[in-house]
């Protein structure tokens, strides 16, 4: 990425066990209804606590994309620039969405969301972006 591109991040929240085809699935459904069907993505992105979930690290390889996992301290806060609030998920995660959260914290401090959270099955997925400006 050269300076002054804009940086894309699909945010991921599951439940326990999604599959890399479904997580996959939550991003082309992302990326069309945000008018970007063949949008380039430069990072995946979840809590730290879906570290176990082989969905999203095989989903992030076969795409060829780094995966960051976000502590849940750097959620919370990046969760103040979220749109979508569940109560379920604040209940479980302590962020309202963590596909938001993680996004926007992956994308940095001046990130904004393209789309906010969708649910597609198990998954949901938002979608992030900042300009890689100094």
């Amino acid at each position: 990425m050269g300076l002054g591109e804009t940086v894309i991040v699909a945010g991921i929240g599951c439940r326990k066990g999604a599959s890399a085809a479904q997580i996959d699935a939550a991003i082309e459904t992302a990326l069309e209804r945000a008018g970007r069907p063949l949008a380039r993505l430069d990072l995946m992105a979840t809590s730290e606590r879906k570290r176990e979930e082989e969905g999203i690290t095989e989903a992030a390889s076969a795409r060829g994309l780094r995966l960051i996992l976000v502590a849940q301290a750097d959620l919370e806060i990046a969760a103040a620039r979220g749109t979508t609030w569940s109560r379920r998920v604040l209940a479980l995660a302590g962020v309202p969405s963590v596909a938001e959260a993680a996004a926007l914290a992956a994308a940095g401090p001046r990130a904004q969301l393209i789309l906010p959270r969708i649910v597609v099955g198990p998954v949901t997925c938002a979608l992030a972006s900042a300009d890689d400006a100094p």
